[in-house]
């Protein structure tokens, strides 16, 4: 077996900005280094750091491929821990999928007030994908979604080539849980990998569980990304946490729309608002998930005032859109979330707020053909 090094040119990792050099290998990150130092929440350092849309890319004639891998994964109380999986796909099929069960289990209670976590110790591991379609082909490995990585090693037994160079377009995604897709059965099969591969387009991924919250950070890295498209899908954790009223979150959409736009005068942009909430479709935010399902809080009406619900965040995102493109910018466009997961869909909501692995596979599937298809914004991009 041959090793490779990271940073091999002839080697790509495809949907991270930063790989951050450890101990013993790299850890891949869907945020550039700088924002290191504004984090507004340790949360969403971590979430940046699980790699969901992140995958290793190479061109080579090898029959085996091992991967030495720290995963650091996730455990809610009472239920198993969930599945560090890792997809490898074989000229854009899937031909293997392997997970990871050895490293540290990050395991939260959320049934506690507050929320209990505890780490439990592990230790790194190798991923074999072995009897590999024989010849020349480009070979995708995509990191697991659910667990932050650290990649130790990589070997084949083969030959590693140059890229070939792609004419595919780079499309960045911004949202929240719902879009780094946890519940999926595996990291190709989340709801924005779903559409890119239905698409053929190449993926950046930048949906961050519970960490969706306008964050001037995010909107200036995708200013200045090498990116042709854009979407955000806006709006679900504002409500959860209750972190805006009405009046600070039209004006921060506004805000995060201006700083795109100011390195990206002409790029299509997306705007998605939320899918099916139904605790929440017009009961104001903050939610709590009692390790079944999410429930609203019920305050009293004096504290009301401006609070978000979902059927409200809609009718927000649709009219700043319609406003910013009859002021000149056609280039901007709105999706109405219901069109991806509606209530037709109800029997794929588990917990009333996150679609299961069927749920993430058909809303990428739907955005594929509203968004890439005839007519949709991304179309003719």
């Amino acid at each position: 077996m041959t090793p490779i090094a990271w940073d091999d040119p002839r080697l790509a990792i495809a949907g991270a900005f930063h790989l951050k050099p450890t101990a013993h290998g790299i850890m891949p990150r869907r945020l550039p280094a700088w924002t290191e130092a504004q984090m507004p929440d340790p949360a969403l350092g971590v979430m940046s750091f699980m790699p969901s849309g992140v995958r290793i890319v190479l061109r080579t004639d090898a029959r085996r491929l091992e991967l030495e891998v720290l995963e650091r994964g996730l455990q809610f109380a009472g239920a198993p821990r969930r599945p560090a999986t890792f997809d490898l796909l074989a000229d854009g099929r899937l031909i293997s999928r392997v997970a990871a069960t050895d490293g540290p289990t990050v395991v939260i209670d959320n049934a506690a007030r507050p929320p209990a976590i505890r780490i439990d110790p592990g230790v790194a591991s190798t991923l074999v994908f072995d009897d590999l379609p024989r010849g020349l082909k480009t070979l995708e490995l995509w990191l697991c979604h659910t667990a932050t990585v650290e990649l130790r090693a990589l070997r084949i037994d083969g030959e590693l080539l140059p890229a070939e160079p792609s004419a595919r377009r780079r499309w960045a995604h911004y949202g929240s849980s719902i879009s780094h897709g946890m519940e999926a059965d595996g990291p190709s099969e989340t709801w924005p990998a779903t559409a890119a591969r239905a698409a053929g387009v190449d993926l950046m991924s930048l949906g961050f569980a519970g960490q969706c919250h306008l964050d001037g950070l995010v909107a200036r890295t995708l200013r200045d990304a090498d990116v042709d498209l854009i979407s955000l899908k806006l709006g679900i954790n504002l409500l959860n946490m209750d972190s805006m009223r009405e009046r600070v979150f039209v004006a921060s959409v506004h805000s995060f729309l201006d700083t795109i736009r100011d390195g990206k005068p002409a790029t299509p942009i997306l705007v998605v608002s939320p899918i099916l909430v139904p605790a929440a479709e017009d009961k104001p935010g903050p939610t709590l998930n009692d390790g079944q399902a999410i429930y609203v809080v019920e305050r009293p009406e004096a504290l009301m005032a401006g609070a978000l619900t979902a059927r409200r965040i809609r009718d927000l995102l649709s009219d700043i859109v319609g406003r910013r493109r009859a002021a000149g910018d056609a280039q901007l466009h709105y999706l109405d979330g219901l069109g991806l997961f509606g209530t037709a869909d109800l029997d794929d909501l588990p917990d009333g707020l996150h679609p299961n692995a069927a749920g993430l596979r058909r809303m990428g599937e739907r955005f594929a053909g509203l968004a890439f298809g005839p007519g949709g914004a991304f179309a003719g991009a």
